[in-house]
């Protein structure tokens, strides 16, 4: 190993570290929300809160891409020394989250007909989860543009402001659902209210942070903001078709984790919240890959806009390998310290039980991701998301596929089966997707 290798080495992890702890900082969100509101609130502000959570959770995480996207765009165009792209991304960008977030304020109300029509609870809850997703609701466009902020300072680099962002809106979020849940007696709607506010204030410091960095890029002789480069159509078009991409590749994840806990509670209550206690080590466990993921995209997107072979090739290798190494770690941890784990979650002995039985999957599934995890990394650098589409699907069809016959011959232990079998099929059908990308760069 050369010194230049270790000090490249160095920087990847002084990279990550700060998106990791941004990473893990996210659910601080929910935590917070619901130790708030298990103190102040009653049991129909608890139920509503989880109620309406999973549908923020489903919609926003749908709406990814616009952190994916920015990523990737921005990484390139700083590589390819266009400044004036870096600047008109982020705006494409932060117009499209203005224009989904209105569209959510707008369709506010078929929208919670429509989904709280088809869950299951009392008056109570449903009331009082109205009442929260109403309030919460005003935030979206705001939540919506930090996604694009946060996609161009990953895209370039500057991770430390990602995570003083988050831990902004953390904080803050926090503050405000102690004053108005507990201080005030506004309850589920107090919550609501409380992050939407979070939401706002932390876009405001977000974009001054976003302004000082691109402010302090700005040395080429352009405006600093040209509408015309920001409204083109073909690079509108090529936004569109990449978020798009991102869109069916996150809703195909979606699906199959929805499938897998469908799946799981049909074997009885016991399994189903093993399988969620485990998925909770599961997502522990992604902070820390995500966070060499997120450097990936970054630093692979600066090579490929540069067109850069070399810096290609290393910026895959060594966040791969430090990603690796962190998979290996990650999932022996898993299997010596998971039981521990389970019992902090859980002090039902069947549930501990289940849970310890399958924690081999849970460390399978963590060490055999990392590819997953780096390839998407790879991709949405590159923004060659149609790989990612596809891979998306056919891992899809492939988990589909897989699970029925396994769980019908060996139940939850053949879900878990499929479940491993997904992500490395989506890893199997990037692979030659990224062969022919590398091919494509070194011509």
């Amino acid at each position: 190993m050369t010194a230049a290798e270790t000090s490249t080495r160095r920087a990847v992890l002084r990279d990550a570290w700060p998106i990791i702890l941004a990473n893990a900082a996210v659910p601080m969100l929910g935590l917070v929300d619901t130790a708030v509101m298990g103190h102040f609130g009653t049991t129909a502000d608890l139920g509503a809160l989880a109620l309406g959570a999973l549908l923020f959770n489903f919609v926003y995480w749908s709406f990814g891409f616009l952190r994916m996207g920015t990523t990737g765009f921005v990484a390139q165009a700083a590589g390819a020394g266009d400044e004036p792209e870096v600047r008109a991304t982020l705006a494409r960008g932060m117009l499209l989250a203005t224009g989904l977030g209105l569209a959510l304020l707008v369709l506010q109300w078929p929208l919670a007909r429509a989904y709280f029509g088809l869950m299951d609870g009392s008056a109570a809850v449903q009331s009082a989860a109205a009442e929260y997703f109403h309030a919460r609701i005003w935030g979206a466009p705001a939540a919506l543009g930090l996604y694009a902020i946060s996609g161009l300072l990953i895209g370039l680099g500057r991770s430390r402001e990602l995570l003083t962002v988050q831990l902004l809106l953390n904080g803050l979020n926090a503050a405000l659902d102690v004053w108005f849940a507990g201080g005030l007696g506004l309850g589920a709607r107090g919550i609501g209210l409380g992050t939407a506010i979070a939401e706002w204030t932390t876009l405001g410091v977000a974009g001054a942070v976003a302004w000082r960095v691109l402010r302090a890029r700005h040395t080429d002789a352009a405006p600093f903001l040209a509408w015309a480069r920001i409204v083109d159509a073909a690079r509108l078009r090529k936004m569109l078709a990449t978020n798009g991409d991102i869109l069916v590749r996150t809703l195909c994840l979606l699906f199959a984790f929805a499938w897998f806990a469908k799946t799981g509670a049909g074997f009885g209550d016991a399994p189903l919240a093993a399988n969620h206690l485990l998925l909770q080590l599961v997502a522990f466990s992604a902070f820390f890959l995500d966070g060499f993921a997120f450097v990936a995209e970054a630093r692979v997107g600066v090579a490929w806009g540069a067109r850069d072979r070399a810096r290609f090739g290393r910026a895959v290798r060594l966040t791969s390998e430090l990603a690796a190494g962190a998979a290996l770690l990650l999932a022996s941890a898993i299997l010596v310290l998971g039981d521990a784990a389970v019992a902090v979650l859980t002090s039902l002995p069947d549930v501990r039980a289940l849970a310890t039985a399958f924690l081999p999957w849970a460390a399978l599934y963590v060490l055999l991701s990392v590819a997953a995890f780096q390839l998407d990394g790879v991709f949405i650098g590159t923004t060659q998301t149609r790989a990612m589409r596809q891979a998306g699907l056919l891992s899809l069809g492939v988990f589909l596929l897989a699970a029925w016959p396994a769980t019908a011959l060996w139940g939850n232990h053949g879900l878990w089966a499929a479940f491993v079998l997904f992500v490395v099929a989506r890893a199997v059908a990037l692979l030659p997707h990224y062969r022919r990308m590398r091919d494509r760069l070194n011509a």
